[in-house]
């Protein structure tokens, strides 16, 4: 008998998926519903962005989704070392344990600005991505060729600016339309985390990608960084 508790273990995980009553040792999400996703999936074509341990896919699929196709860069691979990171392998377990298909889960390791070779998408999850694009609407901008429906989350600078005195110093206001820039590793740490909208500015950039329902929303006084995060759902 295969002892699924010991290959959970071998493994650092980003994320907290019940795997049939095994809870991986993940830390994300915070708060799932806050996100705010549809219960009801059922039929949807979903494109998971950035879907390292999957959690987002295999909730799409639970929610009743046909397809879901899965895409990683792993550019942030180098910053998790305490125990092996290899790509795909902790999707691939989970994938394996939770019974799913290849005709209803599928992955690629690709960038995020060759998503239009995949056809189109019901809907687009954008999940803890944004800030480490180099070219954010760009990326905005592809994810409207290939969708009409779109749930971003992101780091925002609403609550936190490391250039204003860190947190409880960002831009609270909602007429402050405003990116930070993070040339080395001002935010976090993380060399690769490029960017910081405020919630005004994020649904701004959305507009001019195409999406012309915007509904925004952030956590109420984050205690710390890592919840210094916004909300949004674009339609079309």
């Amino acid at each position: 008998m295969i002892d699924i508790q010991k290959q959970i273990d071998e493994y650092e995980w980003y994320h907290r998926i019940d795997l049939n009553g095994i809870v991986t040792p993940g830390y994300l999400p915070y708060f799932p519903a806050a996100y705010k996703i549809p219960d009801d999936l059922t039929g949807k074509r979903v494109l998971d962005i950035g879907a390292w341990d999957g959690y987002w896919t295999f909730e799409a699929l639970k929610r009743g989704a046909s397809e879901v196709v899965a895409i990683d860069d792993w550019s942030d691979l180098p910053h998790v070392n305490n125990k092996p990171m290899v790509p795909w392998a902790t999707f691939d377990l989970a994938k394996s344990i939770l019974g799913y298909t290849d005709e209803q889960c599928v992955r690629h390791t690709m960038s995020l600005y060759d998503i239009n070779t995949l056809g189109k998408f019901d809907v687009v999850f954008f999940f803890g991505v944004l800030y480490h694009c180099r070219y954010p609407l760009l990326a905005l901008d592809k994810i409207a060729e290939i969708t009409d429906e779109v749930y971003i989350e992101s780091a925002i600078c609403n609550d936190y600016s490391p250039y204003n005195g860190g947190i409880n110093n960002g831009y609270k206001k909602a007429t402050d339309i405003v990116m930070e820039f993070y040339s080395g590793s001002q935010l976090g740490c993380i060399p690769t985390n490029w960017w910081s909208p405020t919630l005004s500015c994020l649904g701004e950039m959305m507009l001019s990608a195409g999406f012309k329902k915007i509904d925004l929303w952030k956590y109420h006084k984050p205690p710390e960084l890592s919840q210094c995060r916004g909300f949004a759902k674009g339609k079309k």
